[in-house]
């Protein structure tokens, strides 16, 4: 059995990376999703290993030192907030099983991954046509206060940076061409079959 594959879409806020991975996940059916984990509350309606892992605070830090976790990142900070990172155990068994897995993670995420898996890990980062576009799209959601949205925004030039490590860049300035880039990308890195939507 070959290897696995591990697709990682990363991207600033608002650039719509979740959007393309729901579509990509959607055309492929054998493909599956990287599941994080988060000491997060359960919301209303998530289910335990499909949404999230969720984990206690003590236990994610248990697990940080023991080094689990393939990347994980506190918001908005260690102190006060929510942990999120990736099991190493989640990551593993899928590629020692041959499959490909995807993941929607940021831009250190992404880069931790890629330190830990090499050539294992294709680093896809998602823009939009211009800072300009990217901050009307934030402040079009409405979905988080001013000051959720200034810290997005702040971290932008950062994350614009680190992107340039990434393998792709996929420009989204129109959704369905950027879906089919990155389904291009896809295609040139694994033999998974698609089905047409």
């Amino acid at each position: 059995m070959s290897r696995g594959k591990l697709i990682v879409i990363s991207a600033p806020s608002g650039c719509g990376k979740t959007t393309i991975a729901k579509a990509i996940m959607q055309k492929y059916p054998a493909m599956l999703f990287s599941v994080s984990a988060t000491t997060r509350t359960m919301r209303s309606g998530e289910v335990e290993g499909k949404d999230y892992f969720f984990l206690s605070k003590e236990e994610f830090q248990k697990r940080i030192k023991a080094e689990n976790l393939v990347e994980w990142e506190a918001y908005p900070n260690e102190t006060h907030g929510n942990y999120y990172g990736t099991l190493t155990s989640e990551v593993d068994r899928a590629l020692n099983h041959g499959k490909v897995m995807l993941f929607d993670v940021d831009v250190k995420g992404a880069l931790s991954i890629k330190k830990k898996y090499g050539s294992d890990a294709v680093l896809i980062f998602i823009t939009a046509p211009s800072f300009e576009v990217l901050k009307n799209r934030l402040l079009n959601r409405k979905t988080e206060d001013e000051a959720t949205v200034q810290r997005r925004l702040d971290r932008m030039p950062m994350e614009m940076e680190k992107g340039k490590q990434f393998d792709y860049q996929v420009v989204n300035d129109d959704l369905p061409k950027a879906i089919n880039e990155v389904d291009g990308i896809i295609k040139k890195h694994t033999e998974l079959e698609t089905i047409q939507l």
